[in-house]
């Protein structure tokens, strides 16, 4: 039982605004906050607390940022006049308390084994991944529009990699009209992409195909457009990096070959806060009803 139905969000950028608005006026839940001094305006059922110590405290489920941390010292509170350590979060919690964030590091399973309280990183969840997509594939394809001078209909569109963002992706550039080719390095996914009407190559056999693109779209998070494949890039082609540090571009040569890039981190959160704040609460509702 969530004690006193009540949560805490403690730091993140825009969408955490939106969850705790959403959790407070949809769900009858007690939102407090914590990190969000600067600039924010919150829903007006949310009660700002003074310390994360005093929310966690007072909480049963405590819901950190995506990522919770970029230091690994502090929360990840853009919007915090003053930072809010982590330590602070770990000392006040005890067993009764459940703690969810983003990309949790195993230092930080090892601090709830000692403190005994219960975490679950909600970023880990299949339903969020997969729902994370739709804002991505947006974003991707917003950035597109803005850089390019040519229609998505039509356009030559190369995604490389075949996991849920891409899927996404290649069904939404499809739909748009855009020529849409994927490329992958299991036969499995190769054999889906030809299922679903796309046109299939492995990657290996890049370098022979990538010159005819209009734009690249990578969701691979490895360095695949490695020197000798970006040489084979025309300059008037756009590459979008949609994957996770360290990328998948050589940036430093790209740039040198006087190629257009963007890296497009994060883009749920950036592109469409208010959706991205709904998927991370009924994630959080799904671990809550799991956890009876």
């Amino acid at each position: 039982m969530l004690k006193n139905k009540t949560f805490a969000v403690i730091g993140g950028d825009l969408r955490q605004v939106h969850l705790a608005g959403l959790l407070a006026a949809d769900d009858g839940y007690n939102v407090l906050a914590v990190g969000f001094d600067r600039e924010i305006e919150l829903a007006s059922d949310v009660v700002r607390c003074k310390s994360a110590a005093e929310a966690v405290q007072k909480a049963g489920c405590v819901i950190l940022p995506l990522p919770f941390t970029v230091d690994g010292v502090t929360v990840n509170a853009p919007y915090a006049r003053s930072p809010v350590p982590l330590e602070e979060v770990w000392g006040a919690a005890d067993a009764a308390t459940l703690i969810t964030g983003g990309k949790l590091t195993e230092k930080v399973w090892d601090i709830s084994r000692r403190h005994g309280f219960k975490l679950v990183d909600y970023y880990d969840r299949e339903e969020l991944e997969i729902l994370n997509t739709i804002p991505t594939a947006e974003g991707a394809i917003q950035i597109a529009m803005e850089e390019l001078p040519i229609t998505i209909h039509g356009a030559r569109c190369l995604v490389m990699g075949y996991g849920r963002v891409a899927k996404t992706l290649c069904r939404d550039l499809a739909a748009l009209g855009a020529q849409v080719t994927a490329c992958a390095r299991k036969y499995a996914d190769l054999a889906w992409i030809k299922a679903l009407g796309y046109q299939a190559v492995h990657i290996s056999a890049l370098h022979g195909i990538i010159g005819s693109f209009d734009i690249v779209f990578n969701t691979v998070p490895a360095v695949i457009l490695t020197e000798a494949v970006l040489s084979d890039i025309r300059k008037d082609c756009l590459v979008i990096d949609l994957a996770s540090k360290p990328g998948g571009v050589d940036f430093e040569t790209a740039g040198h070959l006087g190629l257009k890039t963007v890296w497009a981190l994060s883009l749920p959160g950036k592109v469409a806060p208010i959706t991205s704040g709904v998927i991370i609460k009924d994630t959080i509702l799904n671990i809550l009803a799991e956890e009876g």
